[in-house]
């Protein structure tokens, strides 16, 4: 498929609104699969090493 112009790439004919915002909500996801667990780890390690201070103070 080729387009003239880059105005006419965005619009992608007349399908421009629902391609472009099904790539954006597959970035998001897809962004979102990486970023939660890591997160997660974080907030695991972190509560992990408070547990461990607490326990040794005792």
């Amino acid at each position: 498929m080729s387009f003239s112009s880059f105005a006419e790439f965005l619009a992608m004919g007349t399908h421009g609104l629902y391609v472009w915002s099904a790539f954006g909500i597959t970035t998001a996801v897809l962004l979102l699969n990486v970023a939660l667990p890591r997160l997660a780890r974080r907030r695991y390690l972190q509560e992990e090493a408070r547990r461990l201070r607490r326990e040794e103070g005792q």
